[in-house]
This record gives structure tokens, sequence and C-alpha cells, in this order.
């Protein structure tokens, strides 16, 4: 399992036992930053410019804050190129969801809009998902937050 350092953003391969980690579940957008890109982005100001950058980096940040060394997201986390280690990983997700303490769950089509709220959470592109329903049950923790990353509740407040 590879996990990201929540600090310095580099990736990290675990064997077995891998440390505690937080966990980001989210719906795919367009710029998503692939394992490869990750790896090679160095500065690039290109790959750091992607919303899926953005949204990981972001994660991080939120993780980090909240005491994790280590995070997991699946764009940049997997080998796509791989077919033995995207198999792997389909077959891994929920155990890998349940053992994370926290799912950090970004819902990047709900905004702050005050009067909307309830309408876009219970109408975001995320609950219409069939793979969000693993990441939803398996962890202890789902938060949720909003594209600012700003916080909505908790699977139990919801």
């Amino acid at each position: 399992m590879r996990l990201l350092d929540t600090s310095t953003l580099a990736l990290h391969y675990f064997a077995a036992d891998p440390p505690p980690y937080a966990i980001l579940s989210h719906t795919w957008g367009d710029e998503e930053v692939s394992f490869q890109e990750w790896q090679a982005r160095d500065g690039d100001p290109s790959i750091e410019a992607k919303d899926g950058f953005r949204k990981v980096e972001s994660f991080c940040r939120k993780a980090s804050k909240d005491g994790y060394q280590w995070g997991w997201a699946d764009t940049c986390c997997i080998d796509k190129s791989s077919s033995a280690e995207l198999s792997e990983s389909i077959n891994s997700m929920f155990r890998w969801y349940g053992a994370s303490p926290t799912c950090y769950v970004y819902l990047s089509d709900v905004s702050e809009n005050k009067f909307d709220l309830e309408s876009e959470f219970a109408n975001s592109r995320w609950f219409t998902r069939g793979w969000t329903l693993q990441e939803l049950i398996a962890p202890v923790t789902v938060v949720f937050y909003n594209r600012d990353w700003i916080h909505m509740g908790t699977r139990q407040s919801r």
C-alpha cells in the first residue's frame, strides 16, 4: 500500500502493516493527477495547477492538521498502469477504508450556500456513485467537507 506523507506529499510504500492513515473519498473530475504525474511533478506548475492536485494537497493539509502523518487517495496512490496493482487495489478497497480511522469525504459539487446546503448535500454526485457505498460504511469515522473544505458534519450527524 502506498501512502502520502501529509507534510511533504511524497509517496511511500508499506509492504505490510501500514501506519495509521486518513483516507480520501471523492468523485473523480477532469483534472485528476495520476500516480505517474504525482511522482514526476517536482514542482511542475502544470500538474500542481490541476484541480485534482489541489484536492489531494488540501486533503493532506487537513489530515496533517488532524494529526495524521499519512494519507491515502486513490488517484495518486495506485499505479493504474499496472493491471496487477489495479486489481489488487480494487479487491483491497473495503479493507483499506475500514482500516483507516478517518475518511474525509470531499463533495466537490456542494457550496457554502446556506439556503441550498441541505439540497446540495443530498443531491451531491458522491451519493450517486456505487463505489462510494463502501467508503461510507467501512470507516469508523466519516467526515464530510464541501468544495471549499468547510466541515459539513459526520456520518453520524447527517
